[in-house]
């Protein structure tokens, strides 16, 4: 029996099965998830025999960490070894990367939802990795777990993403962001993404406030009306990158399915919280996306909407055919966008020095000096 990723129903139905009270499960999960505890001999609120019986029927399996690549800005790329999904036929053992990211007082965390995407944006490296398989629910959590742990022991991430002198080290889930913005489409792996998402939303799982967590979809219509009744959700992110139907169906083949007039409809319907706006990205590429005429459009698209913001991310270089966009362009882009009163930020991504950022996660060596791996 895996126990990372179960919930705590889960976990207590577990224990019943073992003759146990099923307060012993919510003691298993508090563990897991609040404590970042990984083994269960060191659970010491679980009697003996307990323990003892876990550790034969049952595993806490976390992603090996193959290789961190430390950026020059401190961000830290991991690149994470996934066995085959026991309880599924045919799994098969993969690779998939995460990314953390230390700011003064706070930390984000990158994670991916699948191993490889299988949506095609043209100018993503991860695109060209074709979708491996979904991760389980488990697998994303250990994204988040295993750097808070790390943070925790302040012995094996970058000096900038470590606690300081004396510091406290409850709460560090409370300064912690997430994005799912790593590899996969999250509203692809929908039930195992969600999953994840509601024991990391869970303040007695690991605590996130869903105003720290976003998700970020290509576009997938039927997961996003999906997403809008969901109870528990983080905040919703749409990669955007063109201003019609034709430039987008190029860049992402994904709008030929769902075009721009029913993503905008879904979105329009979309049930937004008193706190929260609707975030669009747009990557610039030069020369294809960039122009005064594309921010026109753009605000557009955009008009039928309510409350939403436009974040502009320079494109990451990698081996495909785009080039970045000059900074006047992005500014000029910017500058246009929020003449005409639709919010626009520049995002410029951390780790590209080391293929940690956006649209760069495609599992490649680099040639920079890792900090030591666990054993």
């Amino acid at each position: 029996m895996e126990l990372l990723g179960k919930t705590r129903e889960e976990l207590r139905a577990y224990c019943e099965t073992l003759g146990e009270p099923a307060y012993r499960g919510s003691q298993i999960y508090h563990a897991l998830y609040a404590e970042r505890n990984f083994d269960l001999a060191r659970v010491t609120s679980l009697p003996s025999a307990l323990r003892e019986k876990l550790a034969a029927e049952a595993s806490i399996t976390l992603p090996a960490v193959r290789q961190r690549y430390v950026s020059s800005d401190g961000s830290v790329r991991y690149l994470l070894g996934l066995g085959a999904q026991k309880d599924q036929a045919r799994s098969k053992a993969a690779a998939v990367e995460a990314v953390f990211m230390p700011s003064e007082g706070r930390q984000t965390i990158c994670i991916s939802t699948q191993a490889g995407c299988a949506v095609d944006c043209q100018f993503c490296l991860t695109a060209q990795l074709g979708l491996i398989r979904n991760l389980s629910a488990g697998e994303i959590v250990a994204q988040v777990l295993l750097p808070l742990a790390e943070m925790e022991k302040g012995d094996s991430l970058t000096n900038s993403g470590r606690a300081a002198e004396g510091e406290e080290k409850d709460g560090l889930a409370a300064r912690t962001n997430v994005v799912l913005m790593g590899q996969g489409e999250p509203l692809l792996n929908f039930e195992n993404t969600f999953g994840a998402l509601r024991i990391l939303l869970d303040e007695e799982g690991v605590g996130l406030s869903p105003k720290r967590v976003t998700l970020s979809t290509s576009g997938i219509v039927p997961g996003i009306e999906r997403m809008a009744k969901e109870e528990v959700r983080p905040k919703l992110a749409i990669s955007l990158n063109a201003s019609n139907d034709e430039q987008r169906n190029v860049l992402m083949p994904i709008n030929k399915k769902y075009p721009l007039e029913a993503l905008i409809d879904a979105c329009r319907r979309y049930p937004l919280r008193h706190w929260e706006h609707l975030t669009f990205e747009y990557v610039m590429l030069g020369g294809v996306n960039d122009t005064p005429e594309d921010a026109r459009r753009v605000v557009k698209v955009l008009g039928p909407l309510k409350r939403v913001k436009v974040n502009l991310i320079p494109w990451n270089p990698g081996e495909l055919p785009f080039k970045e966009s000059p900074e006047s362009n992005i500014e000029q882009f910017r500058r246009t966008l929020t003449e005409r009163g639709v919010p626009a930020f520049v995002r410029y991504s951390r780790g590209r020095d080391v293929m940690a950022a956006c649209g760069q996660l495609a599992l490649k060596e680099v040639g920079h000096t890792p900090l030591e791996v666990l054993p």
